[in-house]
């Protein structure tokens, strides 16, 4: 199932033209990571959305002060990016590892580990070159793969719009219902794919 460009406007609340660019990606990057009915493609269009301030942003806005979460990036244990290669690599660009390696592409690709699992994903070498990530199709495949290689199929089949989020913002499932930051408005989106979608099934 493709979505067109109407319908990527109306889910996202743009302009045709503004979303014109990002429908052929977004098809094939749903094709090849089996996002393919109706539920699973209002889920991952919901988190994409907002991930990405609908489709305006493909790397994360740096700014340690306004958002103190990314002050922890060079240390989180879960990113990879206190690795010696990853603080070697980063410093090769004049960088510390949590700001080379911000979130990038539509669902925020976030730290060593990831951009190393997805770059060797899709053939491309993101550890040096994370900008990569924000060209269109990678920016959509990679937000794909990402969405693959979290089983979050598995949530959207059942509705469980929570589930999702938490898996794409917390990095796991928890039993508190609407802890992803910005749970309402990727709840928002959802449900209004979810009508647009199944109003042409």
């Amino acid at each position: 199932m493709n979505i067109t460009t109407s319908q990527l406007a109306r889910i996202l609340e743009r302009s045709e033209a503004s979303v014109t660019v990002w429908q052929p990606p977004i098809n094939t990057a749903m094709e090849r990571y089996g996002i393919d009915t109706p539920v699973r493609i209002a889920a991952f269009l919901s988190q994409i959305g907002h991930e990405s301030g609908r489709l305006r942003y493909v790397h994360e806005i740096w700014n340690p002060v306004q958002c103190p979460w990314q002050a922890r990036y060079d240390t989180h244990p879960g990113l990879g990016n206190t690795r010696p290669e990853a603080i070697r690599i980063a410093a090769d660009h004049g960088f510390k590892p949590g700001e080379w390696w911000k979130g990038h592409g539509l669902i925020q690709i976030t730290g060593y580990d990831n951009h190393l699992a997805c770059g060797k994903e899709l053939g491309l070498d993101f550890l040096n070159h994370p900008e990569l990530l924000e060209q269109h199709l990678n920016a959509a495949k990679s937000a794909a793969w990402f969405w693959y290689a979290h089983n979050c199929n598995k949530y959207a089949d059942r509705g469980d719009i929570d589930g999702v989020s938490d898996v794409i913002n917390i990095g796991r499932k928890t039993e508190k219902v609407g802890d992803a930051n910005g749970y309402g408005d990727r709840l928002s989106i959802y449900s209004r794919a979810k009508f647009i979608l199944m109003e042409q099934a």
